[in-house]
């Protein structure tokens, strides 16, 4: 038998507007307007390519909370993804798209036309919505139930797998001489009647040269998890500590394994936020003022939201209360609301601590130091178990990625943990992931 070859780290960028810290659009290398420019995001994308990483990643809401004090998700992520496309020719493009407030065929054919236009390189992020604003936004009165919402995101999810697979691989005959163009027995209508949905379609396009788009999850929750192992090739996690990692990573592929799922058919990507710098002091004192430029109001309005509490019952000076309620009587999101709650007890920080050690009340983990620091914190993760990769968030973009692939990417390719050039050209290839087979 031949031996298994060694398992590679992924890492994808986050391109979470000018950078992790809701500060970043203050310093002088960044143009406040660059949470709407295309070039941007291109920009990033072009460093994350030469880095060798798996995928750009572009989060997505609809809420304007907070714009007073710095910038929201705006830009459509599919559309700034067609654009990052045309300007790259490896780099995978994950886009996160709400099951909530969207419907099945048109999410289908968005990605699907995605997973066309660059080639196989396509990935959909499956999240549910839990902010109140964005209720309003689309016309509800209130946020739907967690459970509900959870339902309706596994009928949603498994719609679009049908409408990806409604065509098989050699259905186009392209045949000019007789005029076929389609072999029509090879076209399988979806015909769908659920609780939440009714679906009869054939989707418009054929698969992609991958099969379908990747398929990735964000959501902590019980319910969240049920959904990663019946469905995600990845999740987005948000753990706070390497054991709390192992132990998540360990359920997680447990349960999709329990689902008749091959082993390794499903990766985990915790967030991480970087801050580089020559010496830990020289990081530290970097971290310390982009932290320094975000205003007190709007740390604590973050975090406030997260936890689902008023701002004005949460104290700078005090631990953060550890008897929380989960946010709208668990209609809220649960993730960052558990990682938050988990920092906050692992080291005993008063709130203004917290907020401080969480680049102002973002959710994920820190890690600052030098790149042999950084290197060393990836390499135990990765070997350890706790994570097959890492959604890479630099304090700045696209300064902290250049920074990140110049200096730690090499170490990491030193060690023989990560990838010196790309061996296929589709996001499945870069993850390891085999093409979908229909079902039939």
């Amino acid at each position: 038998m031949s031996a298994q070859p060694p398992r590679q780290l992924h890492l994808n960028v986050n391109a979470w507007l000018q950078g992790f810290v809701p500060s970043a659009w203050r310093v002088p290398e960044n143009d406040p307007r660059g949470f709407v420019d295309v070039q941007h995001y291109i920009r990033v994308a072009q460093a994350a390519e030469a880095g060798k990483f798996d995928a750009i990643f572009l989060a997505d809401s609809v809420s304007t909370d907070g714009l007073a004090t710095g910038p929201v998700t705006a830009l459509e992520p599919t559309v700034v993804l067609a654009a990052v496309a045309g300007a790259t020719r490896n780099l995978g493009l994950i886009a996160t798209a709400s099951t909530s407030y969207n419907e099945p065929y048109n999410i289908a054919r968005r990605f699907a036309s995605l997973d066309h236009v660059s080639g196989g390189r396509a990935g959909w992020n499956v999240v549910t919505t839990a902010d109140g604003l964005s209720a309003k936004a689309y016309g509800r009165d209130a946020v739907p139930d967690h459970a509900e919402r959870y339902r309706r995101a596994g009928e949603f999810t498994q719609i679009v797998k049908d409408l990806w697979n409604s065509w098989d691989d050699d259905a186009i005959v392209g045949d000019a001489a007789s005029g076929q163009f389609v072999d029509t027995d090879k076209l399988h209508p979806v015909r769908h009647q659920g609780e939440f949905y009714s679906v009869q379609a054939v989707l418009n396009q054929p698969r992609s040269p991958q099969g379908h788009p990747v398929l990735l999850q964000a959501g902590g929750s019980q319910d969240g998890r049920a959904l990663a192992a019946r469905h995600a090739e990845a999740v987005f996690s948000a753990s706070q500590s390497f054991d709390e990692a192992v132990a998540y990573a360990r359920e997680l592929k447990a349960g999709a394994e329990a689902l008749g799922r091959a082993p390794g058919s499903l990766k985990v990507f915790p967030g991480l936020g970087v801050f580089l710098g020559g010496t830990e002091a020289e990081a530290r004192q970097r971290h310390r003022e982009l932290i320094e430029l975000v205003p007190v109001e709007h740390s604590l309005r973050r975090l406030a939201g997260r936890l689902g509490v008023p701002p004005e019952l949460l104290h700078l000076d005090r631990p953060l209360p550890q008897d929380l309620p989960l946010p709208n009587n668990g209609n809220g999101g649960h993730t960052f609301f558990r990682a938050i709650l988990a920092r906050s007890r692992e080291h005993g920080y008063t709130l203004r601590q917290l907020l401080q050690n969480m680049a102002g009340g973002g959710g994920h983990r820190e890690i600052v130091g030098t790149p042999e620091q950084v290197a060393d914190d990836i390499e135990h993760w990765f070997r350890g178990g706790a994570a097959d990769g890492f959604n890479l968030m630099p304090g700045l973009l696209p300064s902290g990625l250049i920074e990140f692939v110049e200096h730690v990417v090499p170490i990491l390719q030193r060690r023989g943990l990560f990838r010196r050039d790309y061996e296929g050209s589709t996001l499945r290839q870069h993850l390891g992931l085999p093409v979908p087979v229909p079902a039939r």
